[in-house]
């Protein structure tokens, strides 16, 4: 029988626990929790602020408030809450197209036309509204004749109205280079950018409304299948000839780079011109009247018989003539003297006695 030996050791005391670690525990929890929840509706606040307007307003509400910023002036605003709207509500596609189209004609208030556009198409391909058609027909030829984009104003009527279903007027091919195909659009946005480009030492100081004449007036012309034909033979044939040159290395030889160089000066220059000319050239309707009345020996109309003296045209019928005549006028004056104010900035002198043209030396 085994000896039961007797335990006289002390039991050991638990550790009590530690009641500060406890409480900094649960604030550090409950910080942690409070960051959390801020985070959250930080979030979901900028989520809202983004979209312009909570999802849960109803289409009454957006319209109400959108009409009331549109109602003020505040076009852009209205688009935001339009936009907002669209993307947070659950819209059928009559619904969707209908809000595009409130959102295209916010745009076109606004003058940001070609976005305008790009809703407008948005809203036809969402769904076709009956109701619908002739206004957005009727927004998109407004916006692209306000764009100056009168090529592609012709094609749009010319879509709306053809009765083919097919591929439109724009996409008929009228050229090709190896693989590259021109189309008819191709062409139209060729000549008018190369009228545009004849414009633009006029765009800066000519009022919009006479430079958009001017331009209609030129691509008027252009619809004449003859001057389209040599317009674009002309094009084709400095294409290939820019080709060539471009495969022969003509662009790295010294001469030409040179040339370049000249040309590149020469178009520069040009555009500091014209910047000066639109800074310093304002003719009004009043500035016109006074010129026309002491100038009127200039704004007549010869008649075929002889014994008749020449007929003076009218204020209105020499309007344009008459700006044209006055704005090289001044044209000439700003012109000398900003040349004479950059010759003075970058010290240029000029010694005529070397020259030989018998002028006196500044310094002289």
């Amino acid at each position: 029988m085994e000896e039961q030996k007797l335990d006289f050791s002390l039991p050991q005391k638990k550790a009590p626990r530690n009641t500060a670690v406890v409480a900094l525990t649960a604030i550090l929890i409950a910080l942690l929790g409070l960051v959390v929840f801020n985070l959250y509706v930080t979030l979901a606040g900028r989520q809202t602020v983004s979209s312009g307007l909570p999802s849960r307003f109803s289409a009454k509400q957006a319209e109400e408030l959108a009409t009331k910023l549109a109602q003020r002036n505040l076009y852009a605003q209205a688009v935001k809450v339009w936009q907002g709207y669209l993307a947070g509500a659950n819209l059928t596609d009559a619904e969707r197209a209908k809000t595009l189209f409130h959102i295209a004609t916010l745009l076109e208030k606004d003058g940001s036309y070609g976005d305008a556009v790009e809703y407008y198409y948005r809203s036809e391909s969402a769904a076709r509204i009956p109701e619908l058609e002739s206004s957005i027909k009727s927004g998109v030829a407004g916006c692209l004749e306000k764009l100056g984009r009168f090529s592609a104003l012709r094609y749009e009527l010319m879509e709306r109205t053809s009765l083919k279903k097919d591929a439109g007027p724009e996409q008929k091919v009228v050229a090709e280079i190896g693989p590259e195909k021109i189309t008819a659009a191709d062409l139209d946005a060729l000549i008018e950018n190369s009228i545009d480009d004849q414009l633009l030492s006029l765009s800066q100081f000519m009022p919009p409304e006479q430079l958009s004449e001017q331009k209609k007036k030129a691509l008027e012309q252009y619809k004449k299948p003859q001057l389209r034909q040599q317009f674009l033979h002309k094009r084709l044939a400095q294409e290939v000839l820019y080709r060539q040159a471009i495969e022969q290395g003509l662009s790295d030889k010294p001469e030409t780079k040179r040339l370049l160089d000249d040309l590149g000066r020469e178009v520069l220059s040009q555009q500091m011109m014209d910047q000066q000319l639109a800074s310093k050239i304002h003719i009004t309707e009043t500035d016109l009247k006074t010129y026309y009345e002491a100038n009127k020996g200039k704004f007549v109309e010869d008649v075929n018989d002889p014994n008749i003296p020449p007929r003076q045209k009218t204020f209105d019928e020499a309007r344009q003539q008459a700006a044209m005549s006055l704005m090289n006028e001044k044209r000439r004056d700003v012109q000398q003297q900003f040349i004479e104010e950059m010759m003075d900035k970058y010290g240029v002198i000029i010694h005529y006695s070397v020259m030989g043209t018998g002028k006196q030396d500044p310094d002289e």
